[in-house]
């Protein structure tokens, strides 16, 4: 029987491979709730008497994220956790998602605010993916920066100072690369663990889950019985994310700790753009008052050209 590195009394149940660690399932579970805590406090994300909005999907890391946050929620009585969930509006696999997240949300006592693109938006996902099914842009590149903004609608209704998400570290490497394959280097400086652009109707998002792999976050949902949906987003296939993310894992089951020196790097070069890339205030777009870069959103345009379609 291999003993857990760390308490060496259990028996291990899994090799961590990138730092050579054997963990009971105790053991584990507790390394992922201090991994979060010291990246909570490493990049200062949350005061003691925030409200915080957990984006909760009912997939693996939000589910997980809503848990390790309510537990350490409970040491700061000043501060309250509540949950946001976006309906997107995909048939077969949002109505499911959104249950297990309720489920979660009233197993934790937590208050679960849900708002929907159609509601939002006047089209469901469903409904951009077939309009949309001959442009150049997958339906994921719509669904990014329309659930973005659902998110922040969301925060703001339930008055929450900070959204908290459950991008990976996974999610964060992707990311960079994508901004380089897609020649936008630049985007790397506006990306982190904390955002950083500033306005008074943008509510600041947080990573506490920017240091822990997607693959530990799954295994956390299954050591602490955690009920997640497991069924994959029908679009996701379509995106380029889903190639970068096979070549990463492939490239991390060949050398342990690769994901974890990527991350380094791309935090190096953030960093250094930071003193170098001047900073675009945000003004209120032209068309629908919301926080933006330009004169016109984002979102507007492509509701725009959608109602054009």
């Amino acid at each position: 029987m291999v003993k857990c590195s760390l308490c060496r009394r259990n028996e291990a149940f899994y090799f961590r491979r990138y730092s050579g660690e054997y963990l009971c399932r105790k053991c584990f579970a507790e390394s992922i709730e201090n991994k979060v805590r010291v990246t909570i406090g490493k990049h200062k994300m949350f005061e003691t008497n925030d409200r915080i909005a957990v984006a909760v999907s009912g997939g693996k890391d939000s589910v997980s994220l809503l848990h390790i946050l309510s537990k350490i929620e409970k040491e700061f009585p000043k501060s309250s956790l509540c949950a946001i969930t976006v309906d997107e509006g995909i048939k077969g696999y949002r109505d499911e998602a959104i249950r297990i997240a309720a489920q979660n949300c009233a197993q934790l006592g937590i208050e679960q605010t849900t708002v929907s693109f159609k509601e939002l938006y006047g089209f469901t996902m469903d409904e951009i993916a077939r309009k949309t099914r001959e442009d150049k842009l997958t339906p994921c590149a719509y669904c990014g920066v329309l659930r973005r903004r659902a998110l922040n609608i969301a925060a703001r209704k339930v008055g929450a100072d900070k959204i908290a998400t459950a991008h990976t570290l996974d999610d964060e490497i992707q990311t960079f690369l994508l901004n380089i394959i897609h020649g936008d280097p630049l985007r790397i400086a506006r990306s982190g663990p904390v955002y950083k652009l500033k306005h008074h109707e943008l509510v600041p998002r947080t990573k506490p889950f920017c240091e822990v792999l997607e693959r530990e976050s799954t295994l956390y949902a299954f050591v602490k019985g955690i009920s997640f949906q497991e069924m994959p987003c029908p679009y996701a296939g379509e995106a380029l994310r889903n190639d970068v993310r096979n070549t990463l894992n492939r490239l991390e089951e060949k050398h342990p700790g690769i994901k974890y020196t990527i991350y380094g790097s791309m935090n190096k070069i953030r960093q250094a753009m930071e003193k170098s890339v001047q900073k675009t205030p945000l003004e209120r777009c032209e068309e629908c008052g919301e926080p933006t870069a330009g004169k016109i959103c984002q979102v507007c345009l492509m509701l725009r050209k959608l109602r054009s379609l």
